[in-house]
């Protein structure tokens, strides 16, 4: 079979496959809006979550902290997922593959040790921290 054969049947099968999702999303889309509620009221417009009717505004201020310990989290996250394909994987690896895991193991740990040392894993202020050292032990 020619390969132009080959290929249009596959891209027939994406064709078919994406229709079908541009379908089940109208059809979705058009019985909410058909037997949705088309009620009108003053707490409509209003930010709702979790049952609770929200107060205040919602430019809400967050320490980088937080942002920083998010993504190291995701980081290290990430390369839990490299250990854990190459755990799967061992037999087919060898000792040549166990080898390289030990080196990526011991440049995480180094990262580790590198976050801890420069405090980006501290979520106490550096007042706070101060006051505690300096405080007398009882």
């Amino acid at each position: 079979m020619p390969d132009a054969v080959v290929s249009l049947s596959h891209n027939w099968g994406l064709a078919v496959f994406l229709l079908g999702v541009a379908g089940l999303c109208a059809f979705m889309l058009g019985v909410s809006s058909l037997l949705g509620s088309k009620a009108w009221g003053r707490s409509k417009n209003e930010p709702f979550e979790s049952g609770i009717v929200s107060t205040g505004g919602a430019r809400l201020r967050f320490s980088a902290k937080f942002y920083l310990v998010a993504m190291l989290f995701v980081i290290f996250d990430v390369e839990a997922l490299f250990l854990f394909a190459w755990a799967v994987s061992l037999r087919e690896s060898g000792w040549a593959g166990f080898i390289e895991a030990l080196i990526f193991i011991a440049i995480l740990l180094a990262g580790l040790v590198y976050l801890a040392r420069i405090g980006a894993l501290d979520w106490a202020p550096e007042a706070r921290r101060k006051r505690l050292a300096s405080k007398p032990k009882s």
